[in-house]
């Protein structure tokens, strides 16, 4: 196979995944009778609703054909009823597909510039840290890494936000709403892969995850792709109790792949206490045991 066509292969993934999610009753047709052997649209359901052949479609699906017009791309979103992230995800795939040549994946670097700890620690007492393209934690203020309760006992290389969610006892409790962490982090490391499916970092922690958590390969079948750069978290902390902070994700130029994520809280507020507390906590040793990745 070649690159271009499994490149084709991964939009024809997604445009298979998605049509399985749309019923007929939410695309405006009607269920027709007899059994249905599949659970969305059938391919030429999909393929009238986007006003496209349903050959040209087949062709799209099994990879066979990499370069949809910007304007099929769009009657496709359009009929599969996408979110605007995904939308996005769905032109992203087609131009990737398009290209006579991928463009080789990148090493990812894992160096986090001195400005940038500097700015870490400027922000305290907020917890802040600074994570990967794969979400690999590479560097924390006091705060930041206490918040992730259970995390700092792990060996700097294996800390991986991903990893910690779907691996660690400590998260599934940390995490208010863990079924929501969960898919976000799911759904962010499925558009990666969508772009960039040979990525050496990318490969290694879905495999890893796809063999160690029966939840995360229920969730990597359904392919989302979703991107939230802010919003609230809430958290059943160990040591300092229950919090609710904003969050904040940047992007750092300079340096391909990398993001600072800030959390906050009204100053005078018991959260903002709390995260005091928390960067305080964080000169201590953890009062946790001890707890590796599963081997």
């Amino acid at each position: 196979m070649t690159s271009q066509q499994q490149y084709g292969t991964e939009l024809g993934r997604f445009l298979r995944a998605r049509r399985a999610r749309v019923t007929p009753g939410q695309a405006g047709l009607p269920a027709g009778a007899g059994l249905r052997r599949t659970p969305g649209l059938r391919r030429e359901e999909l393929a009238m609703l986007a006003g496209i052949s349903i050959d040209y479609y087949i062709r799209l699906e099994r990879g066979k054909e990499t370069r949809p017009s910007p304007s099929v791309v769009e009657s496709l979103s359009r009929a599969l009823l996408l979110e605007p992230d995904e939308a996005e995800h769905l032109r992203t795939l087609a131009a990737v597909a398009a290209r006579t040549v991928p463009e080789p994946p990148a090493a990812p670097s894992r160096t986090v510039r001195p400005g940038v700890k500097l700015l870490l620690e400027n922000l305290r007492p907020a917890p802040a840290y600074v994570v990967s393209r794969t979400n690999d934690l590479l560097a924390a203020n006091p705060a930041g890494l206490r918040l992730l309760a259970g995390i700092e006992e792990w060996p700097a290389k294996d800390r991986n936000i991903a990893r910690f969610v779907f691996l660690h006892p400590a998260a599934h409790s940390l995490f208010a709403d863990w079924d929501a962490q969960v898919r976000g982090c799911v759904a962010h490391l499925r558009a990666l892969a969508g772009t960039d499916p040979d990525a050496p970092d990318l490969t290694r922690l879905v495999g890893e995850l796809l063999l160690k958590s029966p939840e995360f390969a229920r969730l990597w079948k359904r392919y989302d792709v979703k991107n939230r750069s802010y919003g609230t978290k809430s958290f059943h902390h160990p040591e300092v109790g229950d919090l609710t902070l904003g969050y904040q994700s940047l992007q750092l130029e300079g340096t391909p792949g990398h993001h600072l994520l800030a959390y906050s809280a009204e100053p005078g507020t018991p959260d903002h206490d709390a995260i005091a507390l928390l960067d305080l906590l964080g000169h201590h040793p953890a009062s946790t045991d001890p707890s590796r990745p599963p081997a």
